[in-house]
Formats: structure tokens, sequence, C-alpha cells
């Protein structure tokens, strides 16, 4: 016997919170409806802030280690990323030494960043690097390190004693979560190490973030608000982080639809 549209929405969010995560199609299969409906029932539970839609299904708002694959995130807030991406190459300069982490807030960075001169960008993303492979005018220098098929990202101890011997300008990061107790924080521990060791070794800090960060933390701390020198964000950022930036004298940098239409 079906089930009415509340019921069924009741048993995937017990389902979820058991398991944590859960695919369309195996929802597909446990209640015998289409994809269109699950997809819809998915949508509409995210609305209500009962789950996080990923690309093939969904996962609990409470799971702090959960890591959507980059494949999953590249398409969410994609404009937003796109506009912060902008914003954050308009403090690079011809000649800098940058660095850009590995994510799908700074990949639209790297793009942004191709008409300058003269540039050195150090990066632990293969698809960073990829996106460079046609900039005679920028070198290029790509860290060693394992690779987290999640994330396309190189981490681990070989990336942080590569990190040990460079020393960068401006250092461009990516973050799961922003949060004025928690700081900034990652889902894996290995790949927090690695984002601790570029803080340290840059002279000035940037976190791109969309205002879908703020507020959250993930399980492993790389740094403190304190640590940065600026947030590149976008659309409306509570007050209280607004205050707590400008009272520490950190930059915080929303952009704003009027900005990007000039």
């Amino acid at each position: 016997m079906p089930l009415y549209s509340e019921e069924r929405k009741n048993r995937i969010l017990s389902d979820i919170e058991q398991h944590g995560r859960a695919s369309v199609q195996d929802l597909v299969e446990t209640f015998g409806v289409s994809e269109s409906t699950i997809r819809r029932d998915l949508n509409e539970m995210e609305k209500e802030k009962l789950l996080k839609r990923t690309h093939g299904g969904a996962v609990s708002n409470d799971s702090v280690n959960f890591e959507p694959t980059m494949i999953e995130r590249v398409d969410r807030f994609y404009q937003e990323k796109q506009k912060i991406a902008r914003k954050a190459a308009s403090y690079i300069n011809n000649g800098d030494t940058i660095l850009v982490d590995a994510g799908t807030t700074t990949l639209p960075l790297v793009e942004a960043i191709k008409i300058l001169k003269e540039l050195t960008v150090v990066t632990n993303s293969v698809v960073h690097a990829e996106a460079l492979k046609n900039s005679p005018h920028i070198e290029v220098v790509v860290l060693g390190g394992r690779l987290r098929h999640e994330t396309q990202a190189l981490v681990g101890p070989i990336t942080d004693q590569a990190l040990d011997h460079l020393h960068v300008d401006k250092a461009f990061l990516g973050t799961n979560g922003i949060d004025l107790s928690g700081g900034l924080t990652t889902p894996n521990i290995i790949e927090a190490s690695t984002k601790r060791k570029m803080i340290d070794q840059a002279t000035e800090i940037y976190v791109l973030a969309d205002n879908s960060k703020f507020g959250k933390v993930a399980f492993a701390k790389f740094g403190e608000i304190s640590d940065l020198t600026g947030c590149i964000t976008d659309g409306e950022v509570d007050l209280s982080f607004v205050e707590a930036f400008h009272q520490k004298n950190i930059l915080l940098d929303i952009v704003s639809q009027q900005e990007e239409g000039r």
C-alpha cells in the first residue's frame, strides 16, 4: 500500500538519521515510487532544513564529518562562488606568489587570474593545475602528496613537508565551516593539517566561503578566525560575524548583487 507524502518523508528522515545518508535510487526501490517523486520529497525536506541534499541523494543535517565529493559540490552555489572568485582575484597583483587551496570555491579563482602576468601559483589541486596548463605566463607549482578522491586535493605528510620549504605572499583557502567559537573547519583531519600548514606559510590569508558556511562546524579544525587577513563571501551574513570581524580588524568583504552589476 503506497504511503502518503508525509509518511514517506518521515520514513526517509528516519532512514537518513540512522545511516547518515541515503541515495535516490535506494529510496526509489524502498518506496516503489518514481525518481522525480523522491527528488521532490528531498528538495522539500531540504527547504524545511530537515536534511542536506547531495548529488545523488541526501545526508543528515547533523553529520559533522560528512564530506560531499567535488562532483557533488561543483554546482552547489555556483553563481555565488563565481562572484566570490572574481572579488578574490582583485586582491592579487601581477608578480605575486600565491597559494590556491583545492576546492570548488577556489576553482573559479584559478580561471579569474589567468589574465595576470608573472604570477606564481602554488596549489595542492590537480584540477586547478590542469586549469592553468595553457597559461605560460603563470608558473605553476604542484605540491606532492596523497590524492584524496573526494576533493581532488593532495594532502598529508609529503604535502606538508613541501610546504615547509615554501613561502607565499597570499593564500586563498576554502572551508566547510566558519564559526566564531569553532573557527575554521573541514571534515577530514589530514586535509585540516595541510590547510593549517598553508596558513603558516603565507603572509596574507584569505578564506573564500559562500554564506552557507557561516555558523557551521565540521569535524577537524584547521584555524581560528583571528588567523585570517580576510574573508570573501556573498549575500547576507549574520551581524555577529560582521561585528566580530570588525573588532578583530579582519577584512570581511561581502560581494553584493549591485557591486557585481557594475
